[in-house]
């Protein structure tokens, strides 16, 4: 970074607690150390830097660290622990809470145009906006909610999902679409729970969108099914399958496509998307699938 970058230091979660459960991964119950997520047995030997697929109840105590200045290509906002060791937001954060409640990375908050991201590719996976050609890039117009990705979760660009026309994954987390009403901010983690999946096809390649509701949002206990957001929040589904859609039009590109019969699916199926990406992020930390220019730190 440039040395006149600055930095600054936000808390975005509460206390650390975490419970024994089975993972995805591992057979055993584990025990959480201080340090970077290290996982051990009880008899205190090490196996793993990473949560992989733990149904623990775990609220991470995190903090963000602004580097540059928004709006610049130097612009970094990386994720730290109570110890300040930087950590990804992609590996690190755990992706299930429990009771069908998962965490939820804010990239770009509601009624912004940047298109903030996740550096796959750089170090601990820092958020930084999207660049082409070097030049930042914008949305040609806002997004009208918030949006991000779910932690520990990879839609793999070598597997063909046979209900969705055939469509490879994009080789991103895979994002989601929050449509309560507070404006959240870059960085900020979420509890939500999803309520349904539109399968957007990019240019061929699939990119899920999971339609979901954090927890702390005043309309959040009327809605648990794709049905509940049609009636709490009339139009919603459409809007947001239009405006993703539509929005590289203004560039001169052609409309995305969406599979699924061009509808939104239910949470029952927006929660099976969830397992098989989690499952096949879980594939590449452990390098049982070619990781390439992907970073695992």
């Amino acid at each position: 970074m440039a040395a006149a970058a600055t930095a600054r230091i936000v808390s975005v979660a509460g206390s650390s607690t975490v419970a024994s459960s089975s993972c995805l991964l591992l057979k055993a119950p584990f025990a959480l150390k201080h340090g970077r997520n290290a996982l051990s047995f009880n008899n205190g030997r090490r196996l793993s830097k990473r949560f992989f697929s733990c149904n623990a109840i775990y609220n991470p105590q995190v903090q963000i660290k602004h580097e540059g200045q928004p709006e610049t290509l130097d612009y970094r906002v990386f994720f730290e622990d109570t110890s300040g060791k930087k950590i990804s937001p992609w590996h690190d954060i755990p992706l299930h809470l429990g009771d069908g409640v998962f965490n939820f990375v804010v990239e770009i908050p509601k009624e912004s145009s940047a298109k903030m991201e996740v550096a796959t590719d750089e170090p601990y996976t820092p958020i930084k906006q999207d660049t082409k050609k070097g030049k930042l890039r914008y949305y040609p117009y806002n997004i009208n909610w918030n949006y991000g990705l779910l932690p520990q979760t990879w839609e793999d660009p070598s597997l063909a999902n046979s209900e969705v026309d055939g469509a490879f994954g994009d080789n991103d987390p895979v994002d989601v679409v929050e449509i309560g009403e507070t404006r959240r901010k870059i960085g900020e983690i979420l509890k939500v729970k999803p309520l349904a999946a539109l399968a957007m096809i990019d240019e061929g390649e699939l990119d899920w969108k999971i339609v979901a509701i954090s927890l702390d949002d005043p309309r959040a206990s009327l809605v648990n099914d794709v049905d509940d957001v049609e009636k709490h929040f009339p139009g919603t589904l459409t809007a947001i399958r239009d405006w993703f859609r539509d929005y590289k039009i203004p560039d001169g590109k052609p409309a995305n496509k969406f599979g699924l019969g061009n509808k939104a699916a239910n949470k029952e199926y927006a929660l099976k998307v969830i397992t098989e990406t989690n499952e096949s992020w879980a594939k590449l930390v452990k390098r049982s699938i070619p990781a390439g220019e992907l970073s695992l730190a």
